[in-house]
């Protein structure tokens, strides 16, 4: 189910490639998701910097600090892991990451997708500029555009994701009832659709997640009032008579996500309710007809404001109607009115615009699709009419 040695090993190629065509001698990474996506190694990024390094004869280098040399040398693709013993420590691990760079040929001209390890639990160190003499050549906008176009490999981990996080959801809808509480209700499902994944793929899984460990389903404190609030966090809060709820699941797979968000509504929905639901299924139908190869993503955007705009329904809008998905849950280009990127065959998207309208609550879908040739698959497949969604008083 992993990603083969060969689909890294395509990576890197049209990384040298690229740095070749810069006359660059080599290139550092510090973003811990360009270091999964080019090795293959997961991690939780502390204030110990941990960096990929390459050459533009193809050689790979990992720099960790030591706490992190075994978990390295068993995880990743490429047969180079160099550690320093500690941070601060005595020696700055970045006097050590310049010695390595030395030793791999890379002198003054090199890219890095920053000037230096970035601020993260309080870490202080010297920039690139300031260690090497030459400010680094940005490489950031290369690395974005591959990661956009997923290849068959990540489109089946995407679609494996897409599975388990719709029984998270179905379980999660299951046991929701008023009285409960959406701690209780998340943390039931979550779990036993994470059992169940295990008990199936098990033994070929693995999350590669800093955040989850399986399946996941709730509401993230999105009920009742709340649910006009997109991102809220969740409060304990118990589920009541009339309550609208606005769900997420995901389940990563390998490292890659997928994402399904539902509006469901507890007892019988009245007529604003009904209308909002109804206006937010027209939104999201408008967005998904909207996606095609060789448009820009603001086109989609546009379309999605002028239903807005025809139904006199701004005094409910807050955000995009979109935006891409894959090793992380947020990922660009964005399907915004200010994100001119064309779309192209192989970029995976979330179409969710969203009414929220204060004491009536908020309202939103999210399915998550593949762009194709043709137009667009949609790989979540969870229903998405209010009857479906109406759960029992």
């Amino acid at each position: 189910m992993k990603l083969s040695v060969n689909e890294y090993r395509t990576r890197t190629r049209a990384l040298q490639e690229h740095l070749l065509s810069l006359n660059a001698e080599g290139v550092i990474l510090f973003n811990n998701y360009y270091i999964l996506y080019y090795c293959g190694f997961a991690f939780i990024p502390t204030e110990r910097p941990i960096v990929f390094i390459m050459n533009t004869k193809g050689d790979q280098a990992l720099y960790v600090p030591f706490l992190e040399q075994e978990h390295a040398e068993t995880k990743i693709t490429i047969d180079q892991v160099v550690s320093y013993p500690e941070y601060p420590y005595i020696l700055h691990p970045m006097e050590g990451l310049l010695k390595l760079l030395n030793d791999m040929d890379i002198g003054d001209l090199f890219c890095s997708d920053n000037d230096g390890y970035p601020f993260i639990f309080g870490y202080k160190g010297p920039t690139l500029t300031e260690l090497a003499g030459n400010r680094p050549l940005e490489i950031s906008d290369f690395i974005e555009e591959k990661m956009t176009i997923k290849s068959p490999a990540e489109v089946t981990l995407i679609k494996e994701s897409v599975k388990w996080g719709n029984l998270a959801h179905t379980l999660l809808q299951r046991y929701t009832r008023p009285g409960e509480t959406e701690t209780e209700v998340s943390l039931r499902a979550s779990m036993e659709a994470t059992r169940s994944m295990l008990d199936a793929i098990g033994p070929v899984y693995q999350s590669q997640s800093a955040f989850d460990s399986g399946a996941h389903a709730g509401y993230r404190g999105q009920i009742g009032r709340n649910a006009s609030v997109p991102h809220s966090l969740a409060g304990n809060i118990v589920f009541q008579t009339g309550d609208v709820l606005v769900t997420g699941a995901n389940a990563p797979v390998w490292g890659y996500n997928s994402e399904l968000e539902r509006t469901m509504i507890i007892g019988t929905p009245n007529d604003d309710q009904k209308y909002l639901f109804d206006h937010m299924l027209g939104l999201q139908q408008t967005a998904l007809e909207a996606i095609q190869p060789g448009i820009p993503c603001s086109e989609v955007d546009r379309e999605v404001r002028l239903y807005y705009e025809k139904h006199d329904l701004m005094k409910f809008w807050k955000h995009h109607a979109g935006h891409a998905i894959g090793l992380r849950y947020h990922e660009g280009p964005f399907l915004d009115i200010g994100d001119h990127t064309v779309i192209k065959p192989g970029m995976v998207f979330t179409v969710e615009p969203g009414l929220y309208a204060g004491n009536m609550g908020g309202y939103r879908h999210s399915d998550t699709v593949l762009v194709t040739e043709e137009g667009i698959e949609l790989l979540t497949y969870y229903p998405s009419v209010l009857s479906s969604l109406t759960i029992p008083a």
